[in-house]
């Protein structure tokens, strides 16, 4: 194949995103642009390579293009430097040097964008959802439970959501799986097995060690609407909503599985549209690796069809992750758009990783082997589809320059960008209204509260200073056993899980 071919690969009509110019025989093309058409951005994508060799820049190249062309981006920021993309980039020698190789006309620009953070950690609008809308298949994802905890877990969401009982925070799941634990509670599911107390125990465990790990912050309301994400800014650009990650970057579960969350309640909220011209929204996946990671079936079959299914719904999806190895076969075979940085074969584990690499893509007139090995930082390997939906020959490519600032903006500027957010106020103060938990609380009063007089009766012999546990607080309490065995008169107490569990009464 000659670059005369690749460059017809590449020559499309429509709207597209302009990735770069064409290396071949080590020099740069740029009268061959390398782009991807934006009709196909909604059949999903994969970034990958090495650290450090340019993957980031990639993400802020892509969100500029799709913002100016009206399409609203959602990114992932785990390290914090994705935040300049709001802010004009400065001239220097180098990227007027990469501009001139690829034939770019570059002018520094920023882009409208909104700031978010997991539970009001870090800077940014607070994201918080609901124990409920979250389900059962997520968190026993982010909980580590194994195969029978999960099961069982779905169970003590299916009761919750029969009767109408509203999980909004932790506290409210504590209190449900210890009920239904019980003597008293047990009767309860019994027709499709209950819950062995054994498992219960576990799952209390689980959720104490988890809420004093600071879990507490993320599960709550106001929830998250995550319609915000699908914004356009007044000039008609759209905006890129940056989920700031840098201070629960060492809770790489519980980020991960939140980001499924948000894709996952866009699938479940979403009408179809079929293929469109352009995507409603492209998210991209950081660290998708992590999202993979002791994963169960359950999980992996619902991350399979939801990422299969989301794209009639006019959202696109780019995993970002080191190997396409990190990714499994099944959603692999999904991701149409490919740019592969390179990689390193220091180890043997490294090379066959490469061998791996090779081998998902098309045959193609390099040595890729060797090209993937040598590339430099912001060149990559890309093959997409094409408007009719076939895969483009590879090409090796230079990848143009961002015009926002590459790199974070101070941190006073970003908290004022974030306090001058008209969401700010919706979703800046956590709400702990009246739910299971609370109603139990009120309902005890203090006469019956841990240490009160009805508490001191129930205390056994000789152990003065015992104090009844969160399981003797909810059997004893006649106001939980009336709401467990009422129908509830709430709005949508018979709700309707997505594939992977997760729910939301209509808005």
């Amino acid at each position: 194949m000659s670059a005369s071919e690749i460059a017809a690969g590449y020559a499309f009509t429509g709207p597209a995103l302009d990735l770069g110019a064409l290396l071949w025989d080590g020099a740069c093309q740029p009268d061959t642009p390398i782009r991807v058409p934006l009709a196909v951005l909604n059949r999903h994508g994969l970034v990958a390579g090495a650290t450090g060799t340019g993957k980031t820049k990639t993400l802020q190249l892509m969100a500029e293009q799709l913002s100016a062309q009206g399409v609203p981006v959602f990114l992932a920021d785990v390290k914090g430097d994705l935040s300049g993309v709001a802010a004009p980039g400065a001239p220097n020698p180098k990227v007027a040097s990469r501009s001139a190789e690829v034939g770019q006309r570059w002018a520094p620009a920023g882009f409208p964008a909104e700031f978010y953070a997991l539970g009001g950690l870090g800077h940014g609008i607070p994201v918080r959802a609901t124990v409920t809308s979250f389900g059962p298949v997520l968190l026993a994802k982010v909980l580590q439970l194994n195969r029978t905890q999960e099961q069982s877990l779905g169970l003590i969401f299916h009761y919750a959501d029969r009767k109408g009982l509203d999980l909004v925070d932790l506290k409210d799941l504590r209190a449900v799986v210890a009920f239904l634990a019980s003597d008293e509670g047990r009767s309860e599911l019994k027709d499709v097995g209950g819950v062995s107390p054994a498992t219960a125990g576990v799952i209390l465990r689980t959720l104490t060690v988890f809420e004093a790990q600071g879990a507490a912050d993320f599960f709550g309301e106001p929830e998250f609407d995550t319609g915000e994400l699908l914004r356009t800014a007044g000039d008609g650009r759209g905006i890129v909503s940056v989920l700031e990650l840098p201070a629960v970057q060492d809770r790489p579960q519980l980020f991960s599985t939140f980001l499924m969350w948000l894709l996952a309640d866009l699938f479940h909220d979403l009408p179809e549209v079929g293929d469109v011209g352009r995507p409603k929204l492209v998210f991209f996946f950081d660290e998708a690796h992590l999202l993979f990671d002791g994963a169960s079936r359950a999980f992996l079959e619902a991350l399979t069809r939801t990422v299969r299914l989301i794209r009639s719904k006019g959202v696109g999806v780019f995993f970002v992750t080191q190997t396409p190895k990190d990714v499994p076969a099944d959603v692999l075979a999904q991701l149409g758009n490919r740019v592969q940085h390179a990689l390193r074969a220091f180890t043997p584990d490294d090379q066959k990783a490469l061998r791996a690499t090779v081998k998902t893509f098309p045959d193609s007139a390099y040595d890729l082997e060797e090209l993937l090995t040598g590339l430099g930082t912001g060149e990559a390997v890309v093959t997409v589809l094409d408007e009719n939906g076939a895969p483009t020959p590879v090409a090796a490519t230079r990848l143009r320059a961002p015009a926002s600032l590459m790199g974070p903006v101070d941190a006073a500027a970003l908290d004022a960008a974030v306090r001058a957010s008209a969401l700010f106020e919706r979703y800046a103060q956590a709400v702990d209204r009246e739910s299971a938990y609370e109603r139990l609380a009120a309902a005890r009063g203090p006469a019956d509260a841990p240490g009160g007089p009805k508490a001191e009766s129930r205390r056994p012999a000789g152990r003065a200073d015992h104090e009844p546990s969160l399981a003797e607080q909810v059997v004893h309490s006649g106001v939980f056993k009336s709401l467990a065995r009422s129908v509830g008169t709430q709005i949508g107490r018979e709700i309707t899980r997505s594939l992977f569990g997760t729910a939301r009464r209509r808005r």
